[in-house]
């Protein structure tokens, strides 16, 4: 049986930062693939029918995600508009599934607004398509470190979060498993303790040994 992933970025990121977990999840067996897309310009919805298109042209028997941040909605939309996917697990790391605090409050300066282009729209600040329990769905959140949202609330962002995203923010039904780790939104893709979980959960849709 071929297995592969496929691993999707987020919000003004190319894919390059995942390489590391990428090698890291090779290491453990699996035939890895990136998957990019304008984060900015096209809305979550658009790159959730690209991401289809994407995932049809692999040649594997069970395709598992591994999706950061913005790209864990995405994967949302994909399931929402196309649930019938070939079997596999999904991972989000860091995925604010219930809408950013952090994002609401650049949305609110005129400044910022820009900064977020076209990832609000049922993306960042809510409105995200629910997930339905269509396959094991797990959950990586962090609980340190400085981020941006350190910086927009004056270190008053609520906690537990990973310096962008707040940790209740990526609660949602059908989460099979929530693992929180000690660190934050960017450096959780650098940690081999997350790739190790990462691993865990898609060979057994549980991130326990």
């Amino acid at each position: 049986m071929r297995e592969a992933v496929v691993f999707i970025h987020g919000l003004w990121l190319t894919g390059l930062e995942m390489s590391l977990l990428r090698r890291r999840t090779r290491q453990c067996g699996f035939a890895c693939y990136q998957f990019r897309y304008h984060s900015l310009i096209a809305t979550p919805a658009h790159s959730a029918a690209r991401l289809n298109e994407f995932l049809r042209d692999i040649d594997a028997d069970v395709i598992h995600l591994v999706a950061h941040s913005l790209g864990g909605i995405v994967v949302l939309h994909l399931f929402a508009a196309d649930p019938q996917q070939k079997p596999g697990h999904i991972v989000l790391l860091g995925s604010p599934v219930n809408g950013s605090s952090v994002a609401l409050a650049m949305n609110r300066n005129p400044l910022m607004r820009a900064l977020l282009g076209r990832s609000t729209q049922q993306g960042l600040l809510g409105n995200v398509p629910r997930w339905k329990g269509a396959r094991e769905l797990g959950m990586i959140a962090g609980t340190r470190g400085p981020g941006l949202g350190t910086f927009l609330t004056l270190g008053k962002l609520t906690k537990p979060n990973d310096g962008t995203v707040v940790v209740r923010e990526t609660t949602t039904s059908g989460i099979s498993c929530h693992l929180q780790v000690p660190y934050s939104h960017f450096t959780m893709l650098f940690a081999e303790p997350v790739a190790r979980a990462v691993c865990r959960f898609l060979r057994s849709g549980n991130f326990s040994d």
